[in-house]
């Protein structure tokens, strides 16, 4: 995909080439690449490996630190089911702000070189290559520095005592939805909610006609019923998915 005068290189890396694309980056962005490769961010090796994280790395650091936090409060003085209370509490606060985050941030329409880029590395990545299991989670010196910020944040709203039981609750809330997040597009759910919630012709997950690894031809078979088109049919093609524009090889 270009614009009218630059086009990205998908051979180079993605990052400080987008912001180049002005107007265009839009269309692009929300032109998804599905395939199970791992695009290249940045030129330094460095940056490059703080942008990729396997599923499990974030359960393994920020489930015990999460842990951590709520003991605090128990410390300080609470009881265990005012703790888990409070817990409950931060897990909803997070829900929260992930919904506005998603609502008011991801979904920006930007323009500029430096709003384009920024959107891209904070979401616009996920939109452009969905499939990408190694950021389809937020890498932990992402999600570190997000840590500090609210823990900050979070010491003006509430009292000394309380803040960590909602902060490590909000931390189990933000695990809870990274793992739904994985699972939902790389994982074979059996469940017919979950099911129904990854197979989406309304795109209920992402805002695409597809989601995860079933992919829906909106063209008609000769029955005049929609098609839908799953791992064992595409195979090892590649596969660059337009919204609403069908499934074309690639």
């Amino acid at each position: 995909m270009a614009g009218k005068e630059f086009t990205v290189d998908l051979n180079k890396p993605l990052v400080f080439q987008v912001g180049h694309l002005g107007e265009a980056y839009q269309e692009w962005v929300h032109t998804p690449i599905v395939t199970d490769e791992s695009p290249r961010f940045f030129k330094s090796d460095l940056m490059e490996i703080l942008t990729r994280t396997v599923w499990w790395v974030v359960p393994l650091i920020w489930v015990p630190v999460a842990m951590w936090f709520i003991s605090i409060s128990y410390t300080m003085g609470h009881t265990l089911p005012l703790v888990v209370l409070m817990s409950v509490v931060g897990s909803f606060i997070w829900t929260f702000l992930e919904y506005c985050f998603h609502r008011f941030l991801f979904h920006i329409e930007t323009k500029s070189y430096w709003a384009n880029t920024f959107h891209y590395l904070i979401h616009g990545c996920h939109h452009k290559h969905p499939m990408d299991g190694l950021r389809l989670v937020i890498p932990p010196a992402e999600a570190a520095i997000l840590a500090i910020m609210f823990w900050n944040l979070y010491g003006i709203l509430f009292t000394v005592s309380t803040r960590p039981a909602l902060f490590g609750g909000g931390l189990i809330g933000y695990v809870i939805y990274d793992m739904i997040h994985y699972y939902v597009h790389h994982g074979q759910p059996t469940k017919q909610s979950i099911k129904k919630l990854k197979d989406s012709k309304q795109g209920l997950w992402h805002n695409y006609n597809i989601v995860g690894q079933s992919f829906w031809n909106p063209s008609k078979d000769q029955s005049g019923q929609e098609e839908w088109i799953d791992d064992d049919d595409k195979a090892d093609k590649h596969y660059m998915i337009a919204p609403f524009d069908g499934l074309v090889n690639v």
